[in-house]
């Protein structure tokens, strides 16, 4: 798995007009897309249109809501026509995409109300992998896309979903496609993009499973390291993430977050849990930073925004942050965020902060 591009995009796409066209001389309004309600007309119209509004919500900065307007054929647009309106749409969102600044967010409404480039670059792949699958079903035609693609596609949008056997019978499964033995049938579904949250001086973006990949193998993540980093916490972090992704069990709320500087989109550390809380709404929180980045309370603000996120959710009740009894640096960032001392030994100090 690897993090997805602008090039990735025009792949999927170059994929759907190929096999379309091959039907271009059909009644696209005379047959149903799949298992979707709308003919196969009605399923091309749909991606383009998710394509320019991506475009647009990603070059415009939205933040509120979709740019304000909608995608319209001229009169007697045949399917021929439809396919260039495809590719051109395609083309503008991976223009989109490769220009964006790093950092960037802009308006999608799920599930945390906005993606960057790299989440749009997916989305509009996903759109079109999954809606081609659609229309291919309808036309009788088969088709399956590149496995490289679909697994980075997996990791990107469906962090939650644990790798099945083969990538595009997993896609297909866990957006109600399909069957894949050994799991339940998906009725509802929706893609993640990560998470983000802003600190004063920081923003805390959520480390997707192939950025982890990377980290673990020794790469930067696709981040923009200050000297010193990443530290060893990071990578170590980063492997415990990639093996939960591998075993089903991630959840990307509770996952790792990169400490990105604002002021120049560096990254400083990582911070993040051990796991989902437990019944009691009890979580561990742990973190690292570069050494370079130490002593100019960076720790502390990230400690206390993540903080404020998850005891503001109705699950978490109590967190935990459990540090090496001679770190007292540490230490210090802990009790200058709010955290409380409950126990030690001879090794560690635990600290809490409750609800």
């Amino acid at each position: 798995m690897r993090p997805i591009n602008g090039d990735d995009l025009i792949e999927a796409v170059a994929g759907c007009t190929a096999l379309l066209r091959t039907a271009v001389d059909r009644d696209w309004t005379a047959v149903r897309a799949g298992r979707l309600e709308w003919d196969c007309h009605a399923t091309a119209v749909h991606v383009a249109d998710d394509l320019i509004a991506y475009a647009a919500n990603l070059a415009g900065r939205a933040q509120d809501a979709y740019v304000p307007f909608e995608l319209t054929l001229d009169e007697g647009t045949g399917n021929a026509g439809l396919l260039h309106v495809i590719e051109t749409t395609g083309a503008l969102l991976a223009a989109a995409v490769r220009t964006a600044a790093p950092g960037v967010r802009a308006f999608h409404p799920y599930p945390f109300r906005s993606a960057d480039a790299e989440g749009f670059a997916a989305m509009g792949i996903a759109e079109v992998l999954l809606h081609t699958h659609d229309m291919a079903e309808g036309l009788g035609l088969p088709y399956e896309p590149p496995a490289e693609l679909v697994t980075s596609l997996l990791a990107c949008l469906f962090p939650h979903v644990q790798p099945g056997p083969a990538p595009w019978p997993t896609l297909l499964w866990a957006t109600g496609r399909g069957e894949l033995p050994g799991r339940a049938p998906v009725t509802e579904w929706r893609w993640r993009n990560n998470l983000v949250i802003p600190a004063e001086r920081l923003t805390l973006t959520g480390l997707r499973p192939a950025a982890a990949h990377d980290l673990r193998l020794g790469g930067e993540g696709g981040f923009d390291w200050v000297e010193g980093g990443p530290y060893e916490g990071t990578r170590g972090a980063a492997g415990l993430l990639l093996k939960a992704y591998e075993a089903g069990v991630h959840r990307p709320e509770f996952g790792v977050f990169v400490l990105l500087r604002t002021q120049d989109g560096r990254a400083l550390g990582a911070m993040g849990f051990h796991g989902v809380p437990d019944e009691d709404g009890c979580v561990e929180i742990g973190y690292d930073l570069a050494e370079t980045a130490r002593g100019q309370g960076y720790a502390t603000e990230a400690l206390r925004a993540l903080s404020r996120w998850a005891l503001a959710r109705d699950d978490v009740t109590t967190l935990l942050a459990k540090i090496d009894l001679d770190n007292t640096a540490s230490r210090a960032v802990v009790s200058r965020a709010g955290f409380q001392q409950v126990s030690a030994d001879e090794n560690l100090v635990t600290y809490e902060l409750r609800r």
